[in-house]
């Protein structure tokens, strides 16, 4: 990923009066941010607009970052407090569907598009994750796709690390899960036991 020293003194020069050299910090996280935020929150119209307010939020409290985590940590437990913040008003019409209608939706799902999904690996994958539960999804996301460590999560999700490798551990149960019964045999090259 990116160095911290880096986007410290990116940081650090906004704070100075540079204010457009937080663009340069925006082009970098824009992708991850945006990531983070989809897993939750699936519309892409809802998704990029949490994701406009997460930039102008980070923004605002700029000064607040010491640089005890590392900017990136900062900026995505912004995102996922964002999320978290808009999936609750929205909470009444939130419905997660249980485990046999999930597997039926997936069944019905790959079956109509197999030979798109299997284009790629990262194809692959990505529909298997938008199938898990959004906090799966998230996990999953922050751990593989932006690249934090355990430590770096809990700081963002507010958990215990102990919390955090379990239900990262129940992620990757649940994704594999998943992946085996949307590809069934083929589905060795998706990962490693």
């Amino acid at each position: 990923m990116h160095g911290q020293q880096h986007d410290n003194d990116i940081v650090q020069s906004v704070l100075d009066g540079n204010k457009s050299a937080y663009s340069i910090l925006v082009d970098r996280y824009r992708d991850y941010v945006f990531t983070i935020i989809n897993r939750l929150v699936p519309q892409r119209e809802e998704a990029e607009d949490i994701g406009q307010e997460v930039f102008v939020k980070a923004y605002l409290s700029l000064a607040g970052f010491k640089g005890i985590s590392k900017f990136s940590t900062w900026l995505y437990s912004i995102a996922h407090t964002t999320a978290i913040s808009h999936l609750r008003k929205k909470l009444p019409r939130t419905v997660f569907a249980e485990d046999e209608d999930l597997a039926s939706y997936l069944d019905r799902k790959i079956a109509g598009n197999v030979a798109e999904n299997k284009n790629t690996t990262r194809n692959a994958v990505n529909e298997a994750i938008k199938q898990l539960a959004p906090a799966d999804a998230e996990i999953i996301t922050l751990f593989y796709l932006a690249e934090q460590t355990i430590e770096e999560i809990a700081v963002i999700i507010n958990m215990e690390q102990g919390a955090i490798k379990v239900r990262l551990h129940r992620a990757r149960q649940r994704l594999r899960a998943i992946i085996e019964q949307s590809y069934g045999a083929e589905a060795k090259f998706l990962y490693k036991n």
